[in-house]
């Protein structure tokens, strides 16, 4: 057996949402995200469209699916709380997410071009956000709880949200103007509304997806 060969069976295979995810990502890079559809991504992943729609039957699932992908890409490799800073771990997990969405990124772009005038899309990835970003929280040993995790959140997204439009610039590949805002993000968002707080009350993971 060759080595070319044994590559290709090592290689996992994707499964049908990293087909649909890949293909539309690359057509929202190529053709812009209201101009693409359902079909479109069916005809790009080699799929049945049956099976596009059971696994994603919108635009705004897609997306949703995406950020599911990106939230166990960066939670792999998260061990839990630690003695490390809450600041310095939430740096290394929202640089996490940047990483993972690397290959994306000309369709995010797009897709934030076109947010505007596809705002169903843009609404609909607000509570998969929030999921998402109490996750990343948690991972960081920081409590989501009540109110006050309640803005914890808010402030999370809006810190990644602000240092995506550097790191959509930034093509250095080590991201030094995407780490720097991201720092500066951070000690923005702890002065102004306690982001990190107190050490937290080191809840497990699943309650933040209570």
């Amino acid at each position: 057996m060759g080595k070319d060969t044994t590559q290709r069976q090592s290689r996992p295979r994707k499964t049908p949402v990293e087909k649909i995810i890949e293909a539309a990502m690359q057509l929202a890079a190529e053709k812009g995200w209201q101009a693409i559809s359902l079909a479109d991504v069916a005809v790009t992943a080699k799929l049945p469209f049956s099976e596009v729609y059971q696994h994603c039957p919108s635009k705004p699932a897609i997306l949703d699916a995406l950020a599911r992908q990106t939230d166990t890409a960066v939670l792999v490799g998260v061990t839990g709380p630690s003695d490390e800073a809450a600041h310095d771990q939430l740096f290394d997990i929202l640089m996490r997410r940047f990483d993972a969405l690397a290959p994306y990124k000309d369709g995010i772009r797009a897709i934030l071009r076109d947010a505007p005038r596809d705002p169903l899309s843009t609404l609909c990835t607000g509570p998969q956000l929030m999921r998402s970003f109490s996750w990343m929280l948690t991972a960081a040993g920081v409590s989501t709880r009540g109110l006050r995790g309640l803005a914890r959140t808010k402030s999370l997204i809006l810190v990644w949200l602000t240092t995506m439009r550097t790191w959509l610039n930034d093509d250095d590949p080590d991201l030094g103007k995407t780490m720097a805002a991201l720092d500066r993000n951070l000690r923005r968002a702890e002065t102004w509304c306690g982001l990190t707080g107190r050490r937290p009350d080191r809840e497990a993971p699943a309650a933040a997806a209570a």
